[in-house]
C-alpha cells in the first residue's frame, strides 16, 4: 500500500485573493449585454464553479446564447486587465500561503494538487504569476472535468499521482470544493477567508490562517516527513 498523501487545493479563493478581478469582469460581461451586474455578494457566491455553470446559476432566465455571450465577455475582461504583457492581473496570495507550501513540497511522501474553475489558461497564469509552475504534481482545471461540486478532478488527481482517496484531502473556501471533496472520499479542509460563509461549509476541519493547515492536515492524513 502506497504511504504517499495528495494535499489538493482550490486555486480563488483559497491560495489566491482574486475577488477584485473576478467581480470586475462579471460587471463588464454583464454591462455589456445592457444588463445589471449582480451584486458583489451574489457574483462571490458562485467562484468555484466552471464559468458556463456560474453564469447560468447567475441568471438562469436569459436565453442559452446570451449566457454565452457574457461568458465570452468575461473571458476577454478578465484578460483586458491582465494588459497585454499578461502582468497586470493582481490576485495575491493569501499571508502565509508560500510557506505552506513550500513547506508540504519539501515532505518526501506528500504530493500536491489543485482542483480549480479555472480553465488551464487562467491558472497557467496564476502559477506563472507566483513561480508555483513545478509546485503541483496534477492540476485539474474546468477546461477537462465536469463542474464542482462533481468528484470527476479529484478522483482524476487521485489516479494521475497514485494515492488513495483514505490518504487524501481537499482544501477550499466554498461548499463546492467541500462536497467535491465529500464526493470523491476523501478528507476535507475549509479555510475561513474565502467567498462562501465559513458556517456553510461543515467540513472535516476548518481553519482561520494558513500556519493551521499542516497540522490540520497531520491530523487528517497522518503526518509525513
Amino acid at each position: 500500500m502506497s504511504d504517499l498523501r495528495l494535499v489538493i487545493f482550490d486555486v480563488d479563493g483559497t491560495l489566491v485573493d482574486s475577488q477584485a478581478e473576478i467581480v470586475a469582469s462579471m460587471t463588464t460581461a454583464f454591462t455589456s449585454e445592457g444588463l445589471i451586474a449582480p451584486d458583489r455578494t451574489r457574483i462571490l457566491s458562485i467562484v468555484g464553479l466552471s464559468l458556463d455553470v456560474a453564469v447560468a446559476r447567475l441568471c438562469p432566465d436569459l436565453p442559452i446564447g446570451q449566457q454565452a455571450r457574457i461568458v465570452q465577455a468575461y473571458k476577454d475582461s478578465y484578460m483586458s486587465l491582465r494588459g497585454p504583457d499578461g502582468k497586470g492581473e493582481q490576485s495575491p496570495l493569501y499571508p502565509g500561503a508560500r510557506d505552506v507550501l513550500d513547506h508540504l513540497a519539501g515532505q518526501d511522501n506528500t504530493l500536491l494538487a489543485v482542483a480549480t474553475g479555472k480553465s488551464r489558461r487562467g491558472l497557467d497564469k496564476i502559477l506563472e504569476r507566483h513561480g508555483l509552475q513545478h509546485m503541483f504534481h496534477s492540476e485539474q482545471v474546468a477546461d477537462d472535468h465536469p463542474s464542482k461540486p462533481n468528484p470527476s478532478m479529484i478522483l482524476t488527481a487521485l489516479n494521475e499521482t497514485g494515492t488513495f482517496a483514505q490518504a487524501a484531502v481537499m482544501i477550499g473556501d466554498t461548499t463546492f470544493d467541500i462536497d467535491m471533496g465529500r464526493a470523491a472520499g476523501v478528507r476535507t479542509v475549509g479555510v475561513s477567508w474565502g467567498y462562501h460563509d465559513a458556517a456553510s461549509l461543515r467540513p472535516d476541519a476548518l481553519i482561520e490562517r494558513f500556519s493551521d493547515l499542516i497540522p490540520a492536515i497531520d491530523l487528517l492524513t497522518g503526518p509525513k516527513t
